[in-house]
């Protein structure tokens, strides 16, 4: 069995949990997630706990019970608190403004970037400076969340001479050194 799977997931008094044969869905103050669960696991409710176990003892089983209760232990906690991505944007002349699931972009090309996410997701610029903007990616899902602060850096990665582009806020990049001509 998973270690990840042994541990129970702990149910929170304002969270409802609803199951049946294959799915699972989460409700909660800021929302409602679901998920189908894989044949391959059993999950059970005791009063304020979910505990997810292996159906036999094959190697699928196993990984998957430990997924499964990742998983559901991430839609309870998306449903309660939430999940942030914190980003920066660094060079001259970027700019972003949010206007709820909207961002509109200058990244130093010769056009805005309108980028739209998913209507459960939520855009708040932090700080916007001379040469950097900070931006926040909200939301209840957080592969959802994750996913779109990967799209909105794939418009303009962070290079690797400068720094400028589109970075998370917790990544280092490694600066290069630049040729010495002459």
């Amino acid at each position: 069995m998973s270690r990840i799977a042994k541990e129970p997931i702990v149910i929170p008094s304002e969270v409802e949990v609803r199951m049946d044969a294959r799915t699972i869905a989460v409700t909660g103050p800021r929302g409602a997630l679901q998920i189908d669960l894989h044949p391959a696991v059993i999950v059970e409710r005791t009063d304020d706990q979910i505990s997810v176990t292996a159906r036999n003892g094959s190697k699928i089983a196993k990984a998957m019970s430990g997924t499964q209760r990742s998983l559901i232990a991430n839609m309870v906690t998306g449903v309660t608190a939430g999940y942030e991505k914190g980003m920066v944007l660094s060079g001259t002349g970027y700019r972003a403004r949010a206007n709820g699931n909207k961002l509109d972009l200058s990244l130093g090309y010769s056009h805005p970037i309108n980028y739209v996410a998913p209507d459960e997701i939520n855009f708040e610029i932090k700080s916007e400076s001379s040469a950097q903007v900070e931006l926040v990616v909200r939301g209840i899902d957080k592969q959802v969340v994750g996913q779109v602060a990967a799209n909105i850096r794939a418009l303009r990665p962070p290079e690797p001479y400068k720094g400028k582009g589109i970075r998370y806020s917790d990544e280092r990049i490694r600066r290069k050194q630049a040729k010495n001509v002459g």
